[in-house]
């Protein structure tokens, strides 16, 4: 089995981890690295780039290509819309979900008066450090996690947002760090899809021992509630859904660009129906406010 991956640490750490599933199912597995379009550039904003994908396109032509039996990836960068001819395989279980501030010194920075410096590429955890705190000033930082933490020490930020899982399953988590309960993660955020031909069906049922039920449920729930929304790197939209003693609970909410505008929704239902909430709850917040804000980010896309 040749499995594709990117080249950073993460990238690998996860394809290994797929490797040794694979394996542990009695499969020879290699790894193939393929360079993205979002590892090549590393100054434009992700939500500048105008494409859907740029961290999984290099993958998918490799596969298109049978260059690669399967292509892993993390989720969040997944389009929620698979490129014809490539399908789902599999879905690990879950890693952590949340976001983490790591900080240079101290936490004062939250309670001062004085603007705070906040850096990260991600338009949602911009938006929605802004809407928490208005007053601070927030920077583009791009770059795979070993690159974000060492310009995070060189630049004079105070602190810089990062996915929990990135850091934690490589572990570089650093000790001055705090897990952000309060914001809402992207949809995706912690899982590892496995991709691969649509057509190549011994791929598809190698890798599926490695599916995770419950997983693959609330990422299916959390990127319809995307998708229903329109919503991609450019869009600020967060979503979580989490089984808990046979019930889906979800929570989802858009933000403007600039954070001031919100709408949040949550919905819980029995495992068994909740296979649609993503979608439903997407309807029902677009008719409740949020239409206004998508509205507002597509008029300034189309003028950028």
């Amino acid at each position: 089995m040749r499995i594709g991956t990117r080249e950073s640490q993460l990238a690998v750490w996860q394809a290994t981890q797929v490797k040794v599933l694979l394996e542990k199912e009695g499969f020879s597995a290699e790894l193939v690295f393929i360079k993205s379009e979002g590892d090549i550039d590393l100054k434009t904003p992700l939500y500048e780039m105008g494409v859907q994908g740029v961290f999984t396109r290099s993958l998918d032509v490799a596969l298109l290509n049978n260059r690669i039996d399967i292509a892993v990836h993390s989720m969040k960068d997944v389009p929620t819309q698979l490129p014809e001819d490539i399908r789902q395989a599999a879905v690990l279980p879950r890693g952590p979900v949340r976001d983490l501030l790591v900080y240079k010194t101290d936490l004062g920075f939250l309670e001062s008066s004085a603007p705070a410096h906040i850096a990260t590429s991600s338009v949602r955890r911009r938006a929605q450090w802004l809407h928490k705190y208005p007053g601070h000033e927030m920077h583009n930082l791009r770059g795979n996690v070993n690159t974000r933490l060492r310009k995070l020490s060189e630049e004079s930020w105070d602190a810089a947002i990062f996915a929990q899982a990135g850091l934690e399953r490589i572990g570089v988590r650093p000790e001055k760090s705090v897990v952000l309960d309060w914001m809402l993660p992207a949809p995706a955020q912690g899982a590892i899809l496995v991709a691969c031909r649509a057509e190549d069906e011994a791929s598809f049922l190698a890798c599926q021992p490695l599916n995770d039920a419950d997983t693959a449920l609330c990422t299916k729930i959390e990127r319809d509630f995307l998708r229903t929304l329109l919503g991609g790197c450019s869009t600020p939209i967060s979503a979580l859904a989490e089984i808990e003693d046979g019930d889906v609970y979800f929570a989802g909410e858009l933000l403007s660009i600039d954070g001031r505008q919100r709408v949040a929704i949550e919905k819980i239902l029995p495992v068994e129906r909740a296979a649609t909430i993503g979608k439903a709850a997407a309807e029902e917040l677009l008719d409740n406010g949020g239409r206004a804000i998508v509205e507002a980010i597509k008029a300034v896309s189309s003028n950028v």
